[in-house]
């Protein structure tokens, strides 16, 4: 993938289907690449646990199953539950503009992406991604 430059300060990242799933692959192997480390150590379990309070189903740059509670963005509702009741519980996922979204199952050694337009009228994806899972379960079990 690469960032191309919108505006003064934005910057929208492009990506392919193929550097998609691998960029969910570094994830699911804990930020390590054909034995080299590209997501430090250090940074990646931050990745993986709750970054606050507030939204314990946020993590540092990443959406995390299982939690007692979350916040859409933009919202200051809190919803109770998981992000994925269908889902997962050790599930974490890179979710993206338009329901460009990539989950990793570290239980089930999973990457699952999802790319392509809009999935429906919602202004969140989480409604998209439960029915995903539900749809999933029916095969990966």
């Amino acid at each position: 993938g690469f960032y191309l430059k919108s505006g003064a300060y934005n910057n929208v990242f492009y990506s392919t289907p193929r550097s998609f799933a691998r960029y969910g692959l570094l994830l699911l192997n804990k930020g390590v690449w054909d034995r080299t480390t590209v997501i430090p150590s250090s940074y990646f379990p931050l990745m993986t646990t709750s970054s606050q309070t507030i939204n314990p189903s946020y993590g540092y740059l990443t959406w995390l199953n299982g939690k007692i509670s979350y916040m859409v963005p933009g919202s200051q509702l809190v919803i109770p539950g998981s992000i994925a009741p269908n889902a997962p519980a050790d599930m974490f996922a890179a979710m993206g503009k338009n329901g460009q979204i990539i989950n990793v199952v570290p239980s089930k050694n999973l990457v699952v992406i999802r790319m392509g337009d809009v999935p429906d009228t919602s202004s969140v994806p989480y409604l998209f991604q439960n029915d995903l899972w539900g749809k999933l379960n029916a095969i990966i079990r």
